[in-house]
């Protein structure tokens, strides 16, 4: 699921070569944007404005901006990163890939917009996101966010002592619902056509968790809209007023092809593979936040932002004494070498 937000002022898109091009203008994004800018980087971040989190009312667990509307955090951000110099451009990716290099053999990417504009960036921190992809039930989507949950962390709290179905999608929805027992005791686990062992099912009636297996086939609103419960293959209709999904999630990849960033298969989905403040096999590009690590938070992605935009800054500081060390031995080779 993704949900466009309605656009705002943009930048003018940079001319001439920049330090570094932020691909995402979700927390990872600005956060290395941030990180970049105040180190005197000129840096611009492509958002093209469908945040993951745009359904929610409230960014939760994160310190001191707890209850905060994610629309907010991340204006807040854009307007820091401008702050310090840095720009942030509404567009849409559709291409990235490397270009000749730098006289002085330092990197260069180029990265192109939908609407045909481009910019040659020396670094890329790719921090696209994910996709949450949630089971083909007719009326699950449009509660997405809200009484449609995946995140016992994000909106359990919010959704205690209701009564909360957990849709299976697989093996981690085991998992899932131990998380959101914790939040309810009138909690039922829909296998929905996915295994359940036997081990799994006495856990489950230990802490009087309901398990149905005839599969759901749609989700039931109230009179006014509101969900109420969900329809099985046998008509039954099941009143619940929450239900969980740990739905799989897949990087946002598109328009990324042309860097050759490897992909790596993880227990609930499939996101970039990543090192150490999100270094990746490809010289000269960062990946940081969900895009990679598919199970952080607001706050755990920024940080990882941040991390992987003072690593791109380290890097750029030996680039430019790299750089600066070949003019004088070009001007001076005795000066150079004595």
């Amino acid at each position: 699921m993704a949900v466009a937000t309605p656009p705002y002022v943009s930048d003018a898109l940079a001319e001439g070569t920049v330090d570094a091009v932020v691909i995402g203008g979700g927390a990872a994004g600005l956060n290395g944007a941030l990180i970049l800018a105040r180190s005197r980087r000129s840096v611009v971040v492509i958002d093209s404005g469908s945040p993951r989190n745009a359904p929610a009312e409230a960014v939760h667990g994160l310190l001191a901006l707890d209850g905060t509307p994610p629309s907010e955090i991340l204006r807040r951000g854009r307007e820091q990163v401008r702050q310090y110099g840095g720009r942030v451009v509404f567009g849409e990716v559709v291409s990235a890939e490397s270009a000749a290099p730098s006289a002085d053999g330092d990197l260069r990417f180029t990265v192109t917009l939908a609407d045909g504009r481009s910019i040659t960036a020396r670094r890329i921190l790719v921090a696209t996101g994910l996709t949450d992809v949630l089971p083909e039930v007719p009326g699950l989507a449009e509660h997405w966010g809200h009484s449609v949950v995946h995140c016992p962390y994000c909106h359990g709290w919010e959704v205690r002592d209701e009564p909360i179905g957990i849709l299976a999608t697989g093996p981690a929805s085991i998992g899932h619902a131990f998380l959101f027992r914790q939040l309810t005791e009138d909690l039922t686990y829909f296998t929905h056509g996915t295994d359940l062992d036997d081990d799994s099912r006495a856990r489950f009636a230990a802490r009087g968790i309901r398990v149905i297996d005839t599969p759901v086939t749609e989700v039931v609103n109230d009179a006014d809209g509101a969900l109420a419960g969900v329809r099985l293959a046998d008509g039954q209709v099941v009143a619940r007023r929450v239900v969980a999904v740990a739905a799989p999630m897949q990087a946002r990849t598109q328009g990324l092809e042309g860097l050759g960033l490897p992909v790596q298969d993880l227990p609930k989905g499939r996101g970039f593979a990543s090192g150490t403040a999100g270094i990746t096999e490809v010289p000269g590009v960062w990946v940081a936040g969900n895009v990679t690590d598919l199970v952080a938070q607001v706050g755990a992605s920024a940080a990882a932002g941040a991390l992987a935009g003072a690593d791109i800054n380290s890097t750029l500081a030996t680039a430019d004494t790299d750089a600066a060390l070949q003019r004088i031995a070009e001007a001076s080779p005795k000066a150079a070498t004595g």
